[in-house]
């Protein structure tokens, strides 16, 4: 990225004062790591340092009593603002830092969860499940990237596998943990209040505990500190020397995944590959309730324990 050039005639300096000479070399004030192995880049830190809904869709459609096809459209809607969130998120951390975008994310999903356990008809129902799944999705889009930051080529594998096996294995954890709450004097509604619950709870240690990792930002925080405590004005980061204005940060950085998505073909067919794994997961997700509930007779609890 460039700064932006501005088009605006130069302002006075203000006071009768002229404008003070240039910096004599520019890049002898740009903050840096010291080396591989200073302790402020995020790979030497030390190693200490919702599919939920789907048991409640037929519950859902009697409620509001619409068709199950309507009802499963929470579900659908839901997998939708997972896909529209990466393309903000993602160039927003590249921006701002990996914090940030973790914690709005958090805290909308968390939200619109509420929204959806309070929601008095269906169309308030299927928005907040939407924009559930835009906020949510910022996770998802992230933390591969936080582990690129804080781990080397030889363990980044191993954490990125680890999350990966969280994230897959949660939606065929959760149904039958929501069929069981349905079934239970709580209802359908506390299948989103559970889920708001932890993502406030997620929120707060993000908020409180969680550090930045991207290393760009990381040298704005460290030139901060070196300013603040010698006087000198002149240090920064490469970071602090970008300017996006809107127009530009639409162009260039919120665009550019749908550039390489639709002009790369390795990208464009790994894509599809997973679009359909993914599709076909919560495919799943929709056509157990039906087959083992509605025409089994399984009760919501134990229809759920098939996707084991």
């Amino acid at each position: 990225l460039k700064s932006r050039e501005s088009k605006k005639p130069l302002p006075e300096f203000g006071a009768g004062k002229s404008y003070p000479r240039p910096l004599p070399n520019q890049e002898e004030y740009v903050v840096e790591f010291d080396g591989p192995n200073d302790p402020l880049h995020p790979q030497n830190w030390p190693i200490r340092k919702n599919s939920i809904f789907s048991a409640a869709t037929t519950v859902v459609s009697r409620y509001f009593q619409v068709s199950t096809e309507v009802g499963i459209l929470g579900l659908s809607l839901y997998v939708l603002g997972f896909a529209t969130g990466p393309i903000i998120w993602a160039p927003l951390s590249e921006l701002k830092g990996r914090k940030l975008p973790l914690v709005l994310g958090m805290f909308g999903f968390s939200i619109f969860q509420l929204g959806v356990a309070t929601g008095k008809d269906l169309q308030t129902v299927l928005l907040c499940r939407f924009f559930g799944g835009l906020f949510g999705a910022s996770p998802l889009a992230i933390v591969a990237a936080v582990f690129s930051d804080m781990f080397d080529n030889k363990t980044r594998g191993l954490a990125i596998t680890v999350f990966s096996m969280t994230v897959f294995s949660g939606p065929l954890l959760a149904p039958f943990i929501g069929g069981f709450i349905i079934e239970s004097y709580l209802g359908w509604r506390w299948t989103e209040y559970l889920v708001a619950i932890m993502g406030f709870l997620s929120f707060g240690l993000d908020l409180l505990f969680l550090e930045e990792t991207y290393p760009p930002v990381v040298l704005i925080q460290k030139a901060s500190e070196l300013r603040r405590r010698t006087l000198n004005w002149g240090i920064h980061a490469k970071q602090e020397e970008i300017e996006v204005d809107f127009r530009e940060l639409l162009s260039k950085n919120f665009s550019r995944p749908l550039r390489i998505l639709f002009t790369e073909p390795i990208v464009l067919l790994l894509s599809i590959y997973m679009s359909f794994i993914y599709g076909l997961l919560y495919l799943f997700l929709t056509a157990y309730p039906i087959v083992f509930q509605q025409i089994h007779g399984f009760s919501p609890g134990v229809g759920g324990l098939p996707y084991f």
